[in-house]
């Protein structure tokens, strides 16, 4: 399927489709329902989404997943060095040549890229956000600005999808905190306000004993009320997109809520270990969508194809 989303996409130099393909792989591997909502796309949008998957996997695994006998300094001098090759338009020839070319054909501004990389770096030295506001100036950087790169690729009807888009963002980074509490705390992290922590008693001595009583269920649920909210209201967005696009945000909301459900099903305990939206369910979510997804593109008007690369992107 990747040979045909390259070629749909007219990506036929071999650097550059080596460089997708390590970045599909990356996607599909370490993101599955990203990478399942992509499949909704038309092939020819498939590869760009993949490669701004991948510059931002890569610099999460710089983080938080390099090798573990190098300082806090080192990792952040490498996480420098790699952010300063992408943004000069150089860098390492496995997987940032596809994102220069996305940056280029799609014209995302390098701003988002900035911000981004400024988020990682507080990754490596920050542990708690004392108020909710405070933990916004990191998720800005960490997830809205995915939400505004992915917007040119989308195709949006009107300029006002961009916002949406940051909501979106901010809704998926949400979830993806509650999801992986446990797994952050033994990272030595909170990403739950702390403010939220104090309102309900809950302290991080209590949370790291693993047991979920009482005062954890209802911080879980009232972040959860919270995570809902912005995604409700990111979800007109879509009807802001090229009708081929939508299907694919939309199933993206369905299983990202699913996320949320698990939890609630899983009675809160997530302390010692990792919800998840099942194969069946997933399956349930995308089928129909893919159908709808198909219908579009037969029935819509064609999406402007993105701009040829002629020169580097510069912000």
């Amino acid at each position: 399927m990747s040979e045909r989303d390259l070629d749909s996409a007219g990506i036929f130099d071999p650097v550059l489709r080596s460089s997708y393909e390590t970045c599909r792989r990356l996607n599909a591997a370490h993101g599955k329902t990203y990478y399942l909502a992509t499949l909704l796309l038309p092939p020819a949008k498939r590869p760009y989404v993949h490669a701004l998957y991948g510059f931002a996997r890569h610099a999460d695994e710089i983080v938080d997943n390099l090798d573990s006998s190098l300082s806090t300094a080192e990792k952040e001098r490498v996480l420098e060095e790699w952010g300063a090759g992408f943004l000069g338009g150089e860098g390492d020839g496995a997987l940032l040549p596809a994102v220069h070319d996305t940056v280029r054909r799609w014209d995302i501004p390098l701003e988002h890229f900035r911000a981004f990389l400024a988020s990682m770096r507080m990754d490596l030295t920050v542990v708690e956000y004392a108020t909710f506001e405070d933990l916004m100036i990191y998720v800005y950087g960490s997830a809205a600005v995915i939400g505004l790169q992915m917007v040119p690729i989308l195709e949006p009807l009107s300029s006002a999808a961009y916002d949406y888009a940051k909501d979106l963002g901010v809704g998926f980074q949400l979830t993806n905190f509650i999801r992986d509490v446990g797994e952050d705390l033994r990272r030595g992290r909170i990403y739950l306000p702390l403010e939220s922590l104090a309102l309900f008693g809950v302290t991080r001595e209590s949370m790291s004993t693993g047991i979920v009583g009482g005062a954890m269920r209802r911080l879980l649920a009232y972040e959860i009320a919270r995570t809902r909210e912005i995604l409700r209201a990111a979800e007109p967005g879509m009807r802001l997109l090229h009708p081929t696009s939508r299907d694919c945000i939309s199933t993206a909301l369905r299983l990202y809520g699913g996320i949320l459900d698990a939890v609630e099903r899983a009675d809160y305990r997530i302390l010692d270990r990792r919800v998840s939206v099942g194969g069946l369910t997933r399956a349930r979510v995308a089928v129909p969508a893919l159908r709808r997804a198909r219908l579009a593109r037969r029935t819509a008007s064609a999406p402007a194809a993105p701009t040829t690369p002629t020169s580097t992107a510069s912000g």
